[in-house]
């Protein structure tokens, strides 16, 4: 199965505890990560062209989440 790329991917960034970013594609299996913010986004885009097999999205939107805290109602 082929995959047509979309116009856009985002990919929600987070701080690593062990140092360095992981990243996720929103709607796509994709993960990657780096070891500074440029490694990473040397491997975003990597990521991004092995997972399309036809053409690439004209946008990688990376979106750092500086904190995420989950409450209970």
């Amino acid at each position: 199965m082929s995959l047509n790329a979309p116009r856009e991917v985002t990919f929600n960034v987070y701080e690593d505890e062990d140092g360095g970013y992981y990243a996720t594609a929103e709607g796509y299996g994709i993960f990657t990560q780096g070891d500074d913010w440029d490694d990473l986004k040397y491997m975003v885009r990597d990521a991004v062209l092995c997972h399309f097999d036809e053409g690439t999205p004209e946008t990688i939107r990376l979106h750092l989440v500086i904190k995420q805290e989950v409450t209970a109602a």
